[in-house]
């Protein structure tokens, strides 16, 4: 790209998002693969999704993340052109424009399983239990599945949310997942006789201090234990995960870099080295 152009703008969307890490991890990527852009956070009301979205982009903004709340509103804007994971999640987080038309994708799952492969963790064959039914579940339950896995089973405070997303899952996705594959119940029915060999928290309880009220020994032999939220310090889930036999745990960070670097590759054709920048927010993180 020519010096003399402004650099292509891009943003996060989301509300609040004033400490979201995603312009430095694009910034890093954009420095390794020589890409000249902006990235800024766009705080959006909670009223105003859609307006905030359009005079972005009709001013000349290439693409947005979106963060919570409005993943789903994004699935809305971008429903005639979704790729195949948004249409399997139902929620979007990475939206751009091409031939004038908005485009959406979820980039959640692939964050996930490519940090789960970082970390050693095999899909195939696994047992994975998902910890809460709302969009942070159902953004990763294809890339998930997709791995090969024996059970994945979702649990949920409010079991019945938890059935209705399998419910939902099962309309809305053609595919032929067998029943015994695909499972769902309350947090009362997280155990299982064999032990889980992953445990993944889908809620947002950690950000609240707090770790979800399950069931003890929830884990077979050298499992792992894997919280999406991310701290400087064990999380209240990770630390009750070790508490209750956990061989390993591991919080979300990888899979907040992973997601990015995703969607980075959908906008510029390039693939970022993930380890440098998670190695550099995990300082930041820890204040070295």
């Amino acid at each position: 790209m020519s010096s003399s152009r402004a650099p292509a703008r891009f943003a996060v969307i989301g509300n609040p998002v004033k400490h979201s890490r995603s312009p430095s991890i694009h910034e890093q990527f954009a420095a390794q693969t020589h890409i000249s852009l902006s990235y800024e956070r766009l705080e959006a009301p909670l009223d105003g999704f859609k307006e905030t979205v359009t005079q972005f982009f009709a001013s000349g903004g290439r693409g947005l993340n979106v963060t919570v709340p409005f993943k789903l509103e994004a699935w809305e804007l971008a429903r005639e052109h979704l790729s195949a994971r948004a249409r399997q999640a139902q929620a979007v987080n990475t939206l751009w424009m091409h031939q004038g038309a908005l485009h959406g994708c979820n980039t959640d799952g692939v964050g996930l399983v490519s940090d789960l492969k970082r970390l050693g963790v095999s899909g195939e064959g696994a047992r994975i239990l998902i910890v809460g039914a709302g969009g942070a579940a159902r953004g990763v339950m294809g890339p998930l599945l997709e791995t090969g896995c024996r059970q994945l089973h979702i649990v949920n405070r409010t079991a019945e949310r938890a059935h209705q997303l399998i419910a939902e899952w099962k309309a809305s996705n053609s595919s032929n997942t067998p029943h015994q594959i695909l499972t769902s119940g309350g947090l009362n029915d997280a155990a299982s006789p064999a032990g889980w060999d992953v445990v993944i928290n889908a809620t947002a309880s950690s950000l609240g201090g707090q770790a979800p009220e399950l069931p003890s020994g929830l884990y077979a032999p050298g499992a792992w234990a894997y919280d999406m939220m991310y701290a400087a310090q064990p999380t209240p889930f990770m630390e009750q995960a070790r508490a209750d036999g956990a061989a390993h745990t591991s919080d979300g960070l990888g899979m907040l870099v992973g997601q990015a670097a995703e969607s980075f590759f959908l906008w510029h054709g390039k693939r970022p080295d993930i380890l440098p920048v998670l190695a550099s927010l995990r300082a930041e993180l820890n204040g070295s």
